[in-house]
């Protein structure tokens, strides 16, 4: 979203932006390299662009030959401080993200969050004897040099069409694209042409050490809910009345894709993050009782987990996984994997 009248605030936080950055080229403010291979994924811009199906995606990739560390800065949580995901962890304790992932994947790899990211990170490595530590977020947070820098871009927003907070919605300038060793465009339409790909590979302006992907958004073929046997197909969604409850950055892509199933759904948005209070829930469940006879909720995976803490709604609610598809996938796998074999 473009705010014009506020291009004149743009230019002086571009230059500050762009000073701090001088200042982490030059050597002036210090940035602490490990020797534990470390991928960064981050973006330019606010809101959502894709970074945290991309980190499943990494860790679930690399879980299988190294051991693998996820920290991310736990956004949304009530604590402080350094923690470790585990089965007593909640999305107050964690974040919404932190919590996702250990709902998702168990114990397969180690999930931290820390707001101060260079103790974070070393404490992680060293404690729990990481082969590599993927880093959630963390493209502005120079204080950590990382090995290996994913910037994700979203094709219906791109960071080459935007502008700097507060007139844009980017938190630094566009040449924060060249500290990128791939650069992601995320939620392509499905029948992406090459035409489109030279597009937007052309606009991106890549340099010789950068390579550009492009990948789609991929929602599984069943909705899950609390209770693992009452696992439903998504070609079943037709049947019902849906309520669908989003507190997530840019729910489009997912209202597009329940189109092709249900037009019979109400949609109650909150913002990202949103922590639900029980007068949210009351409102939910007297939405839900609007609806006919055959009538469910439908969520977001990420939402699922606050969600799932109100004990008298978490048999209602379904949630929806989505994993993502990256064309040319065998040669970006082996990108990441040199990196880490290398290193």
């Amino acid at each position: 979203m473009k705010r014009w009248f506020l291009y004149p605030f743009s230019l002086g936080y571009h230059l500050a932006v762009s000073i701090r950055n001088a200042f982490y080229n030059l050597g002036i403010f210090q940035s602490t390299k490990f020797k534990t291979p470390i991928i960064n994924v981050g973006n330019l811009s606010v809101g959502g662009s894709g970074k945290s199906p991309m980190v499943m995606y990494l860790a679930d990739l690399l879980s299988k030959q190294y051991r693998t560390g996820v920290l991310s800065r736990g956004y949304g949580r009530l604590t402080k401080g350094y923690g470790i995901t585990n089965y007593d962890s909640n999305f107050k304790t964690v974040g919404d993200e932190a919590m996702q992932l250990f709902e998702r994947f168990k114990n397969r790899f180690v999930i931290g969050v820390s707001e101060k990211r260079v103790p974070g990170a070393k404490k992680i490595i060293e404690d729990m004897d990481l082969d590599v530590l993927i880093l959630d977020d963390a493209m502005q947070h120079r204080a950590i040099k990382a090995g290996f820098n994913i910037l994700m871009t979203d094709y219906y927003d791109p960071y080459f069409k935007d502008f700097v907070l507060p007139a844009g919605d980017l938190r630094e300038g566009r040449s924060g694209a060249r500290r990128a060793d791939v650069i992601m465009v995320s939620k392509c339409p499905e029948n992406l042409t090459e035409e489109n790909k030279q597009y937007y590979i052309s606009r991106i302006k890549p340099q010789h050490y950068q390579k550009v992907f492009f990948s789609t958004v991929s929602y599984d073929e069943n909705i899950f809910c609390y209770d693992p046997h009452k696992t439903l197909p998504d070609n079943n969604l037709a049947y019902y009345d849906i309520l669908l409850i989003t507190g997530i950055a840019n729910p489009k892509p997912l209202l597009k894709h329940l189109a092709k199933f249900s037009q019979r759904v109400k949609h109650l948005k909150f913002k990202d993050h949103h922590h639900f209070t029980e007068q949210d829930v009351k409102n939910i469940i007297a939405e839900y009782k609007k609806l006919g006879e055959y009538k469910l909720i439908l969520t977001t995976e990420k939402d699922y987990v606050r969600l799932k803490t109100f004990d008298y709604l978490r048999e209602l609610v379904y949630y929806w996984p989505i994993n993502i598809e990256i064309d040319k996938k065998e040669e970006f796998n082996q990108i990441v994997l040199d990196y880490v074999r290398k290193n």
